[in-house]
């Protein structure tokens, strides 16, 4: 329920950004550079008189737009990879899960900063970037239900009557298997967030003026020494909010598996 409640905070906050953000996230100003927090900028300015909390408002529009639309690139593909190689097995099988191996070869942010140095910088390289580094994920673990399922009782009775593959991985595969997806996808946004964060904070991201996490983490890291909270307030929405999705996905894992027992509130 924690979890929850701040996934449900940030996602107003980001929803409102422009009614709650009291300036323009990218409005400079050479007089007010580097203010520490007070009145008129709650959380202070950055090295370009910026004002800060506008710009993180604004920022977890991006971070959640990158977690949710490459969240949904990850489950897509990686649910139809996975339920194909565990339905038809095989040969089929064999091909896909090679693929999807080929693709964990690589730790997750070498692939992705691998694929944005092709792509190029940007925010929708960014998604299509964090989307297949989550694939193989989504994969496995379709995979590994889809071939749990195909051996029940009434998939085996689906077969016996004459019904077709694509019927049945639609109709009794996939409605099946929905439940580990949804928890991993619910953790997935918080390995996107970071990811993005990451890669904006290597300059390789969404590019400046855009508000977003891990850029102002970056724009951040040379004034450590005299104006420290730059870089903490960023580090902050990022902790929070990925501590928001990785409980919400602990509390759905407890809540759809009966096999974790009750949830305690």
């Amino acid at each position: 329920m924690g979890g929850l409640v701040i996934i449900v905070v940030v996602g107003f906050v980001a929803l409102l950004a422009p009614y709650l953000a009291p300036f323009d996230p990218t409005e400079t100003s050479l007089y007010s550079r580097l203010q520490p927090p007070n009145r008129e900028h709650l959380l202070g300015t950055d090295g370009f008189g910026r004002d800060l909390l506008s710009r993180i408002i604004w920022g977890s529009r991006i971070s959640l737009e990158v977690g949710i639309i490459s969240v949904a690139i990850g489950v897509t593909f990686g649910l139809l990879l996975g339920v194909l190689a565990g339905y038809f097995g095989g040969f089929v099988d064999n091909v896909i899960m090679r693929f999807v191996d080929l693709l964990l070869c690589l730790p997750s942010i070498l692939l992705a900063i691998a694929i944005v140095a092709v792509l190029g910088p940007g925010l929708r390289k960014v998604m299509a970037a964090v989307g297949i580094t989550a694939i193989p994920r989504f994969a496995r673990l379709s995979r590994a239900s889809t071939l749990s399922i195909k051996q029940t009782d009434f998939v085996l009775a689906a077969k016996g009557i004459g019904c077709g593959n694509l019927h049945i991985m639609v109709k009794h595969v996939l409605p099946n298997i929905l439940t580990p997806i949804t928890v991993m996808a619910t953790m997935g946004m918080a390995d996107a967030i970071i990811m993005e964060a990451a890669l904006s904070f290597l300059g390789i991201g969404v590019q400046p003026p855009n508000p977003t996490w891990g850029l102002i983490l970056s724009e951040g890291r040379q004034y450590l020494r005299s104006a420290p909270w730059i870089s903490t307030f960023a580090g902050l929405a990022i902790m929070f909010t990925v501590l928001g999705y990785n409980l919400l996905g602990d509390g759905l894992r407890d809540v759809l598996d009966p096999k974790f027992g009750k949830v305690r509130f």
